[in-house]
């Protein structure tokens, strides 16, 4: 079943449809995104590779960017967190056996960093061969090119789920806090999904610790 990764802001919902996903037809909305700040861009200097940590009130993991395949999301990603954006900011949707989602200052899905940017889509990387495996880490958007600052991580493999989300990453550290997190106890969200954490699960800290190929 094809599963939707949308911001969540509002639900149009398409009679006849049931299910999760497809009642989804839910394309949910998102008010129109400031011309400014700028998201980052890459630079040739940059390393292939950097490793970012993230504690949680659950557990500590980290994520490996792949900088080479995403690299204006893997940069992104990183000067967020460079600049103590994530630092407080929880993971508010949890679908369980799909994925983790979060990095919204709002808190619900309707929130970002003041600014959008392109997709990542090259079917040449090997990221996007591998396709969405379990641990792989991917920009959550409301439709082409909305990228920002909310970001899901895969719990299983779903070779299903279309190449509409930008990879630049992967858990290579701690998966086990990553899957107790998505089996926290939720409770309907604002749209009516049952994927808010009822206790909230939040990025206590997030910091580039290490980089690879300096």
């Amino acid at each position: 079943m094809k599963k939707n990764i949308f911001l969540i802001v509002t639900i149009a919902i398409v009679a006849g449809l049931a299910g999760w996903g497809l009642w989804g037809t839910v394309r949910y909305a998102t008010a129109p995104e400031p011309s400014a700040p700028v998201a980052p861009t890459s630079t040739a200097s940059r390393p292939m590779q950097h490793i970012v940590t993230i504690k949680t009130n659950y557990g500590t993991f980290q994520i490996m960017t792949y900088d080479a395949d995403a690299p204006v999301a893997a940069a992104n990603f990183i000067s967020l967190a460079q600049k103590g954006f994530y630092n407080g900011l929880t993971f508010h949707r949890v679908v369980k056996g799909f994925m983790i989602q979060g990095g919204d200052p709002n808190g619900n899905g309707t929130g970002g960093p003041g600014y959008s940017f392109a997709d990542e889509l090259n079917p040449n990387t090997p990221s996007y061969q591998a396709g969405y495996q379990k641990g792989v880490v991917a920009m959550a958007n409301s439709g082409p090119n909305t990228n920002g600052s909310q970001f899901f991580i895969m719990l299983q493999n779903d070779p299903q789920l279309p190449h509409l989300y930008t990879i630049f990453g992967k858990v290579v550290s701690g998966q086990d806090v990553v899957d107790a997190i998505g089996n926290v106890p939720v409770e309907p969200n604002g749209a009516g999904e049952d994927s808010k954490p009822i206790k909230p699960v939040i990025m206590e800290q997030v910091t580039v610790n290490s980089t690879m190929g300096d």
